[in-house]
């Protein structure tokens, strides 16, 4: 690769190749603040086109590494960051075996984590980026890492991927040098990315205990409301967001045991944002 940045996020390592300057200088903008991994990279990502002739003429970027979907299709090279984060997204979660990997939004206060997760559109990524700017520490919005030894959450705070309204909410409220470029015509509509804290980025090596699971609902005509959520729920709901519960085997399975029997768990309802953050701290404050 001609263009290369290296970068780590928590504990993984990345080093992205491109076949063009553009998607890597978007990613080295992005992610200015982050350390360079110490040693060897941990996976490597590569933005390549499809065929020769597609690096100058109607270029596409096929998203290569150290694992593919082989089926996946190309992007356009306006979308060359966002091919970027996809490929360290892909890479994490077919590669990844230390820890037991949840499709998840985390924050921490006090030591503890409050984990978010539930279907695209339920809106865990603008919670979490929300709570990031409101005393808690961001932990990640794409991925919560269990570790299977002590059961703590390690953090994983990547850029936030923000998706239509829920970006032009956000940049109200931050430094506009912390928001990357407006990608539009995405598969998942206009996106924009968000750096977290400086603080955010400088505590990733700082693990925190599990204290209160949350599956949010997002719906413009729900009420506000909140339920406890069983144990048997919990596991299954948990199993289904989990890129790599079945290959953990034995292990997999004893670290969502521990994490499902030692912490509380609830679902909101919510219609907007201000109803949610109030039903977040009530809970939180709430937790045994």
């Amino acid at each position: 690769m001609r263009h290369v940045h290296r970068l780590r996020v928590g504990p993984v390592g990345f080093r992205i190749g491109s076949d063009w300057p553009g998607p890597v200088a978007a990613l080295s903008a992005l992610y200015a603040d982050y350390p360079e991994p110490n040693g060897a990279c941990d996976f490597t990502v590569r933005l390549e086109a499809e065929r020769l002739w597609r690096r100058w003429l109607r270029p596409s970027v096929a998203i290569r590494g150290d694992y593919v979907l082989p089926d996946a299709a190309p992007l356009s090279l306006a979308h060359g960051l966002l091919a970027a984060e996809m490929g360290m997204n892909l890479q994490m979660a077919l590669g990844l075996k230390r820890y037991l990997l949840l499709h998840a939004a985390t924050v921490e206060r006090d030591g503890r984590a409050l984990v978010m997760t539930g279907a695209s559109g339920s809106g865990k990524s603008t919670l979490a980026a929300l709570l990031g700017e409101r005393g808690w520490r961001l932990m990640g919005d794409e991925f919560a890492l269990l570790d299977l030894a002590d059961g703590t959450l390690r953090p994983f705070p990547r850029a936030v991927s923000l998706k239509n309204q829920s970006a032009t909410i956000i940049a109200d409220i931050v430094a506009p040098e912390r928001m990357g470029p407006r990608l539009e015509g995405t598969p998942k509509g206009t996106i924009r990315h968000l750096r977290p804290r400086a603080d955010a980025i400088a505590r990733m090596d700082e693990p925190a205990v599990p204290a209160l699971i949350l599956f949010p609902r997002y719906g413009a005509d729900l009420a506000a409301a909140t339920r406890p959520v069983g144990a048997a729920e919990v596991f299954v709901r948990l199993t289904q967001a989990s890129t790599n519960y079945v290959a953990l085997g034995e292990a997999g399975f004893a670290a969502l045991t521990r994490l499902v029997t030692t912490c509380p768990a609830g679902a909101v309802d919510y219609p907007d944002t201000g109803a949610a953050l109030a039903l977040v701290e009530e809970l939180w404050s709430a937790r045994p």
